[in-house]
């Protein structure tokens, strides 16, 4: 844990559950980390495609991050708590229980991972419905949201799991029912991950014609017949047994929460950017997209009017900012790329060896490295021969294509150090060409987007950045406090607590600008090139698949 010197007179707790760990900060009201700590949840990985975890291992973590945090703080200043998390799927019998989502019988292991791919049968069938909802996400269902996973359940483990649930939260409305005894949803979850529409709530005819009818009997209570804008206060706040587990006074005020990327998206886009010679300076909050970038990024575009983009989630109404429309483009594994590709390869433990050595982190040493490597070249121009397709976990946006696969291009029998240096930095190409991808789709179906926003683990990577404002020819702001997400948690408990009129208000009040990354110009036409030879990669592909299909 860390802290920061300096004591204002209110603090907010933001509690962000991400794939693999638990954060928590305190944060003051002017979007200030005062303290921070981290705790690992733990993931279990069955078979392939199927991840889950246990709502205990991630309560407990949140308890005990929460902890540390507010240690030492006199609780009369601690304000509100806002929650966000993965849209993972939390079970849970009548009793509030945890029901295994696993043919095991596991019952702690009651979450099926938001990055779970188990439901491909059933997502296929939903989508070969056509049904109206699907025009909310771009078109077409990812096997990542809520639907298929249900389907999927009753399908294969209808009387261990779906004939004894009582309830099905969303990971974020699980952790704000722990909070408060209310079992009321975010109306971020429902919206984005379980098909309910802002202008006409659930639509019967959607859960009758995919199989799911059970749901509609008892009017929705197992999914949620309660919604709630986030940032609203749930219930009375914290009830005695959890103020207890957090360490906090009860009574505290509780946000309905958000899903994590949209929590990101809540603490950079609102910044005030006066005085940075940024081209969305003056322009609307439309200008502007927010790409949160950790193991899977997510691009959060909103504006003032609903835009249909095909293969980009929404448009949802006030799902991240109120009043505001949001698309949201995303790509399924990018930390988690960078990690597999860096880590698998044969010379990764020479790389982990150096890195200790000179006591940096193994991607500071390869940033590092590269440099050393690339004699009077561009740094970024190293890759002139060497291409990645970076869909190792399917294609989220904008192709909506699960079966896609990654693909090299270029590689040698070279074994070394260079080698592994030139694939990572290949890697990182390939993410920031699909990110361009993303918002050239979001571009042609009406968006205006000059400005790009980023947050989140991969942010830190000076890499990563220069490369997304190479690439996509856009500024990058970086927040000045690099928890971005924790401070959009925050801001939702700021709200809940009264001290801000809106959640625009605390957007505007504890968002603030580090740094601005450049887009270097005279880079423009190599990469240019390389995302021609992108959109080439994935032609290749689904040409050599048709081949091999027809045999």
């Amino acid at each position: 844990m860390d802290s920061k010197k300096q004591a204002p007179a209110k603090y907010y707790v933001g509690i962000d559950v991400g794939s693999a760990s638990v954060r928590a900060a305190l944060v003051d009201e002017f979007g200030t980390v005062m303290a921070h700590a981290d705790q690992p949840i733990q993931i279990w990985e069955p078979q392939p495609d199927h991840y889950e975890q246990s709502s205990a291992d991630i309560w407990a973590a949140c308890c005990s991050v929460t902890k540390k945090v507010v240690s030492g703080v006199d609780a009369s200043q601690i304000r509100g708590v806002g929650f966000d998390a993965t849209c993972s799927l939390v079970v849970v019998d009548k009793q509030f229980q945890p029901l295994a989502v696993n043919c095991e019988g596991q019952s702690y292991r009651n979450v099926i991972m938001w990055m779970d791919h188990r439901a491909v049968s059933q997502v296929e069938r939903i989508n070969a419905t056509q049904h109206r909802v699907l025009s909310y996400v771009g078109g077409v269902m990812s096997v990542e949201m809520q639907p298929p996973k249900l389907l999927w359940i009753k399908e294969n483990l209808q009387e261990s799991c779906w004939e004894k649930a009582g309830y099905f939260f969303d990971l974020p409305d699980f952790l704000s029912w722990k909070a408060t005894g209310v079992t009321a949803r975010s109306l971020c979850t429902v919206v984005c991950k379980w098909m309910y529409t802002s202008d006409g709530g659930w639509d019967d005819s959607f859960w009758k014609m995919i199989g799911l009818e059970d749901l509609v009997k008892d009017k929705y209570e197992k999914i949620g017949n309660h919604v709630l804008s986030p940032g609203e206060s749930v219930g009375k706040g914290l009830t005695p047994e959890a103020a207890k587990d957090l360490g906090l006074p009860e009574g505290i005020a509780v946000a309905a929460s958000l899903i994590d990327a949209h929590a990101g998206g809540l603490g950079v886009i609102g910044a005030d950017v006066k005085g940075h010679n940024l081209p969305c300076e003056n322009q609307p909050i439309t200008s502007r997209v927010a790409v949160i970038c950790g193991t899977s990024s997510c691009h959060m575009g909103v504006s003032e009017t609903p835009i249909f983009v095909p293969g980009v989630w929404g448009p949802y109404f006030s799902a991240m900012v109120p009043g505001l429309w949001l698309n949201e483009g995303g790509q399924s594994a990018t930390g988690q790329l960078i990690d597999h590709v860096v880590r698998g390869h044969v010379a990764f433990p020479e790389l982990q060896s150096k890195a200790a050595a000179s006591a940096h982190s193994i991607y500071t040493y390869l940033n590092s490295h590269l440099d050393l490597i690339k004699k009077s070249l561009p740094v970024g121009f190293l890759t002139v021969d060497l291409h990645v397709w970076p869909d190792f976990h399917g294609n989220r946006s904008p192709l909506t294509d699960l079966t896609l696969k990654g693909m090299v291009v270029g590689l040698t029998l070279s074994r070394g150090l260079d080698e592994l240096a030139l694939i990572y930095l290949a890697t990182i190409q390939a993410i920031a060409l699909g990110t361009r991808h993303i918002l050239e789709t979001m571009q042609a179906a009406g968006h205006h987007i000059n400005t790009l926003f980023l947050c989140g683990g991969l942010s830190k990577n000076p890499l990563f950045v220069q490369m997304h404002a190479d690439i996509t020819g856009k500024p990058v702001v970086l927040s000045k406090e690099v928890e971005s997400v924790l401070v959009g948690a925050a801001i939702l408990g700021a709200c809940a607590s009264g001290d801000f009129t809106s959640i625009q208000e605390a957007m505007a009040k504890m968002g603030k600008i580090g740094r601005v990354v450049q887009p270097n110009r005279e880079h423009k036409r190599f990469y240019d090139k390389k995302y021609e030879v992108f959109l080439k990669l994935v032609e290749h592909q689904r040409e050599y698949r048709s081949i091999m299909n027809s045999f």
